[in-house]
């Protein structure tokens, strides 16, 4: 698919995918350059990119700079970006000059109502990809959900699990809220629970709990510093009978978690209700959250997992993702199942 391809990529840190993407695109016989968006992953830089980056500006467009100087004459197939949170115009107008015959490309895992600036984004490229099913049909960009990695397929199932329900996730938004309101009711029903929130670290987080009213109820006992890599991820779901996944409230594209908790073959608790409108939906496997009503169904809890076609998890693997994105485009597919 990707053989003897010449692929500049750009992108966020983002708990080691952007790792195991450039492993995989090399897998499929491509040269990779990679580049973190960022100038530098401290916490002040990606909060002052955040919050106002004018003042990060001149680091940021000195940085540009460097990787236009280092790639240049490279002779690049593909441009690959994902995120774009920082990356400035002029670099994206300048690649294009100094690689005529590129294919740009670019992905996005939020949503526009959080990151506006994208729609400034779109113009630069051949072609625009977007998780959020509304940003598809709202922009016309192409549709298509993220994806598990290779960690959570074919896991053994073992006899004797440790946890009815387990959560990981970073601590954001409503998700320790919500979190607390199904390990109360999974208690009630005699549940096992595992809950591990995550945060990159604890002034960052002290800080921006200053200013967000759904963390400032969070118990810092219940936090963790450190991030858990995708092998300890799959042990902890090897051992569980189902995953909780929190979207953010303004977010309907699924998180990641949906695609590794299913490929893992583990039940699922949902509260983007949207999961309805995939390929994969099955009520015996997922049951939906309503955030205005959290209720756990005791029988969710006593009934199999339903094995996923073969088809459908392929076209949920990370080399599916990559071939749509490089090779033809699965708008047919993803939208097909979706209510008009």
């Amino acid at each position: 698919m990707l053989t003897n391809k010449k692929i500049l990529f750009i992108s966020a840190h983002f708990f080691g995918y952007e790792k195991a993407i450039i492993d995989k695109m090399k897998t499929l016989g491509a040269e990779v350059d990679f580049y973190n968006e960022r100038p530098s992953d401290s916490v002040l830089s990606k909060g002052i990119i955040r919050v106002n980056r004018a003042l990060y500006q001149k680091r940021i467009n000195r940085y540009y700079r460097q990787i236009l100087a280092q790639t240049e004459g490279r002779d690049y197939d593909f441009f690959l970006l994902i995120k774009g949170e920082s990356i400035p115009h002029f670099f994206l107008e300048a690649l294009k000059v100094q690689h005529p015959a590129i294919c740009t490309v670019f992905y996005s895992y939020d949503a526009v109502a959080e990151y506006p600036k994208f729609k400034q984004l779109y113009p630069y490229f051949d072609k625009n990809f977007t998780f959020e099913p509304a940003d598809a049909k709202n922009y016309q960009l192409h549709f298509r959900p993220l994806f598990f990695l290779d960690e959570y397929s074919g896991i053994p199932k073992k006899k004797h699990l440790q946890y009815d329900l387990v959560f990981i996730g970073s601590a954001h938004t409503d998700r320790y809220l919500i979190g607390e309101k199904v390990r109360h009711l999974a208690d009630n029903l005699k549940l096992n629970t595992f809950f591990y929130y995550y945060a990159p670290g604890r002034i960052a987080f002290l800080l921006k709990k200053l200013f967000d009213k759904n963390l400032q109820q969070f118990n810092l006992k219940k936090l963790s510093f450190k991030k858990l890599n995708h092998s300890e991820i799959a042990a902890i779901y090897d051992d569980s009978f189902s995953v909780l996944d929190i979207n953010k409230p303004f977010q309907h594209g699924l998180t990641m978690r949906t695609f590794e908790a299913l490929a893992s073959g583990k039940k699922l608790l949902t509260t983007n209700t949207d999961v309805q409108n995939y390929p994969f939906f099955c009520a015996q496997n997922i049951q939906m959250l309503y955030r205005g009503n959290i209720t756990l169904d005791a029988d969710f809890f006593s009934t199999p997992f339903r094995k996923l076609d073969d088809s459908v998890l392929e076209k949920m693997s990370l080399e599916s993702w990559l071939h749509c994105l490089f090779v033809q485009h699965q708008d047919d597919y993803w939208s097909g199942f979706r209510q008009q």
